[in-house]
């Protein structure tokens, strides 16, 4: 804080302020201000209160400064203060610490207000978005988060369910988690997620997948005697490492960025991963081999997950995801189907999943025997827009056959164009 009367001639003296006569009713404002800063108030004061704050200002002050420079010389706070005009020590004022107003008065304090820093969690206005996935740098999942949202900041989590609660709990604003992959099938797992949490699909990325063998400089491929990455990577990559002739373990890890990490991490070099370039890079890893997976046609959709939906709309390709049950079976699967036929409704998936809550429905003839019959929750897709008439139509026709139906969201499809990967080793 400046002192208040500053050694130079153009400083603004606050007793100065104080003496004078007239006061002008424009804005004011009690500080200490050299010359040619604009002093403003409080419009509609007094000018007793007026004066009465500066004094009480200017006690503060100089009582600050003696507080601290008795603080130094080892003496007390117990000082001389001027307030109002009027020179008594601080200590018979008798004041009441904030803290101990409960106290003092028997009442409970009231609840601390609200602060803007309260109510705006998420980032605005031209901030990065926090997009969780599962993995660690380097995993495909980490670049599919940079594909559908540039420039984010991607945050790993260790397993499907920490991405979701990320997003839930504000800690993220997306998530972008797979649900299939072209030769490996759908990833069950996020399916039934999907069902469980209360987040909405906003978005689809499809990532194709270049599986790379990596191991630490200098090891060789006779030297190994396993090979590490996710069950996926490598069903993905069987034929070609029988082709490179590679006679070793396969071991089942988490993730294939997890896989690289894991053998740099423990020097491991009679052990090799099967996980992307990126990952090679980032934990210090060679390539061993380059392209390896059998299929160069492989392809990972992954979707982009949001606590609210976004608007549908039908000036671009929309696709529709929704789950539907039936408390009599299955039966009313073709009706279901049929809804979207006659509507000429192209369906791009669909997904049975046991009902965790009714897995199991006993029934015969009578509707009272033993018979089991195995009770599905149905996952579909299909190319649509709910912006569009007949997609809710057909919807309303399938909420008559069904005991239960929810739209996990209605979002732009991927039109990314992509070629296919060629094997290189």
């Amino acid at each position: 804080m400046q002192t208040l009367s500053p050694p130079t001639s153009n400083a603004l003296n606050l007793n100065h302020v104080v003496r004078t006569r007239r006061l002008v009713p424009t804005r004011l404002s009690v500080k200490c201000a050299y010359a040619f800063e604009p002093a403003r108030y409080g419009v509609g004061s007094s000018r007793a209160d007026w004066q009465s704050s500066c004094a009480i200002l200017a006690s503060k002050v100089v009582s600050q400064e003696q507080a601290s420079s008795a603080d130094k010389n080892g003496g007390t706070a117990d000082h001389v203060a001027a307030v109002n005009g009027h020179k008594a020590a601080v200590s018979d004022f008798q004041l009441v610490p904030i803290g101990n107003l409960a106290e003092a008065n028997n009442k409970p304090l009231p609840p601390k207000p609200l602060t803007i820093s309260d109510l705006s969690p998420a980032p605005m206005h031209g901030s990065k978005l926090r997009v969780a996935y599962q993995g660690v740098p380097g995993a495909y999942s980490e670049a599919a988060a940079g594909k559908a949202y540039p420039n984010c900041e991607a945050i790993p989590c260790d397993q499907f369910e920490v991405a979701f609660q990320a997003v839930e709990l504000w800690i993220a604003d997306r998530a972008v988690l797979p649900v299939e992959n072209s030769l490996g099938g759908s990833i069950h797992r996020n399916y039934d997620l999907l069902l469980r949490h209360r987040l909405h699909i906003v978005g689809e990325v499809q990532l194709p997948v270049h599986h790379c063998l990596l191991a630490l400089p200098g090891v060789r491929k006779e030297f190994l005697t396993r090979v590490i990455s996710h069950p996926q990577a490598l069903s993905q990559c069987e034929h070609t490492l029988t082709k490179l002739g590679l006679n070793v373990a396969r071991e089942a890890v988490d993730d294939t960025a997890g896989a690289a990490e894991f053998v740099a991490a423990n020097n491991l070099r009679d052990t090799a991963a099967i996980a992307s370039a990126r990952a090679a890079e980032l934990y210090g890893l060679n390539v061993m081999a380059d392209g390896i997976q059998d299929d160069p046609s492989n392809v990972t959709r992954f979707v982009m997950l949001a606590r609210e939906p976004i608007i549908p709309r039908t000036d671009r390709p929309f696709k529709t995801s929704i789950v539907f049950a039936h408390d009599k079976g299955t039966s009313v699967l073709f009706k279901v189907l049929s809804a979207f036929a006659f509507r000429n409704i192209s369906l791009t998936k669909i997904e049975s999943r046991p009902h965790r809550n009714r897995p199991i429905r006993l029934v015969d003839d009578a509707n009272v025997g033993t018979a089991k019959h195995f009770e599905y929750l149905f996952y579909v897709d299909f190319e649509a827009s709910m912006a569009e008439v007949r997609a809710q139509n057909a919807l309303a026709e399938v909420q008559e056959f069904t005991s239960f139906l929810r739209v996990l969201g209605s979002y732009p499809m991927d039109m990314t164009p992509w070629t296919p990967s060629s094997p290189r080793h």
